[in-house]
């Protein structure tokens, strides 16, 4: 928030009240009073007490309010007296004070433009009034990346975010609920894809090495102004749901990235139903046991190679090749045909879906 603003709040009030009243920073500095010649002054004890007290305190013969999150004010009004009317002025005052910032922030803060921007809670015709308003580069290139953890340090996790980018100018890191954290991150034209993928494992590791935190990164596609920052944000959220269905080992997942499970995402579930009795009109999927379904997945893994399938199972050749007849008579489904291999293929992930929309509902 400007000091101009908290000046200008103090200059109106202060022929209303007969004492010295002013703001003090997180850092103890004057930066508003009514007696001008106090502001820039400092008191190193006065930031403790900042910081220790969350409610009205005395010091050095001055009523203080801190003012925001406890244990790290964002300021603090004061008044000069130690008695109830002192008391009662610093409250007056902190009211005032936090009503405008409120209105401030909401109507001046770029934080707070992206974010609503980012959860379309603006309308589309207003936004690039709004960018003007705010002198808001709209012509960068920008991506927005989700990060979702299970800690329960959801404070801690938001504040390392914000220091891994500290460019308020450029990128912005709000929280979304408990678990998740919006990164919007101004980026070069036509930046690559494993540039992006190298920032989201950046922040994974961080995430490891310093709080024993698993997480996992969205990454949308990257946009061009800010109108689409909204679908970028809803791209990475989707990531993030995709690869929980469907690769839950993957912790960075980018959207444009997630080839043929998008496509099946999206699909009606009866269509997914009637899919799945039509490819195995011989035999139903659920009859196959674990470890054949196992053997598919490395059949699949080694490219359709039977050799070299039979060689990471350390079985024989012959052994798979038994294998893979018993699928075809359940089935009907010969894996080592290419065409049969991607129905199968789908189809696995056709059921894999059902499952996760079958645990939801």
């Amino acid at each position: 928030m400007s000091n101009r603003l908290f000046r200008g709040i103090i200059h109106r009030m202060r022929d209303s009240i007969d004492r010295v009243i002013g703001v003090v920073d997180e850092n103890a500095v004057v930066v508003a009073c009514s007696d001008l010649g106090m502001i820039d002054e400092t008191n190193e004890y006065l930031a403790m007490d900042m910081a220790e007290n969350q409610d009205i305190f005395v010091r050095d013969g001055f009523t203080y309010k801190p003012m925001g999150q406890p244990g790290s004010p964002e300021y603090a009004v004061f008044v000069e007296g130690t008695d109830e009317t002192a008391a009662r002025y610093c409250s007056i005052i902190a009211v005032a004070t936090s009503s405008i910032k409120q209105y401030y922030n909401e109507k001046y803060d770029r934080g707070n433009f992206i974010k609503n921007v980012v959860l379309d809670n603006i309308l589309p015709g207003d936004i690039y009034t709004k960018a003007r308003e705010l002198r808001f580069n709209t012509d960068v290139s920008r991506v927005v990346l989700l990060v979702r953890t299970t800690s329960s340090a959801g404070v801690s996790l938001f504040e390392m975010v914000q220091n891994l980018f500290p460019d308020k100018q450029k990128d912005f890191v709000f929280s979304v609920s408990e678990s998740d954290i919006v990164i919007v991150k101004e980026v070069k034209p036509n930046i690559d894809s494993k540039d992006l993928e190298k920032l989201a494992r950046s922040i994974s590791d961080t995430f490891g090495s310093e709080m024993y935190a698993k997480v996992m990164v969205g990454i949308g596609t990257t946009v061009v102004g800010i109108k689409d920052l909204a679908r970028s944000f809803k791209e990475a959220q989707v990531s993030l749901e995709i690869s929980k269905v469907f690769d839950t080992e993957r912790t960075i997942v980018r959207y444009d990235n997630l080839g043929i499970a998008r496509l099946i995402y999206q699909l009606p579930t009866t269509l997914c139903e009637m899919f799945l009795s039509e490819v195995f009109k011989k035999g139903s999927i659920d009859s196959l046991d674990k470890e054949t379904l196992f053997t598919i997945q490395k059949f699949f893994e080694n490219n359709l190679n039977v050799s070299e399938t039979s060689r990471k199972l350390f079985v024989h050749r012959n052994t798979l090749v038994y294998r893979l007849e018993k699928i075809k008579k359940l089935t009907g489904l010969d894996l080592r045909e290419f065409d049969h291999a991607i129905t199968f293929k789908v189809a696995l992930m056709v059921k894999k879906y059902l499952t996760a929309c079958s645990h939801k509902y």
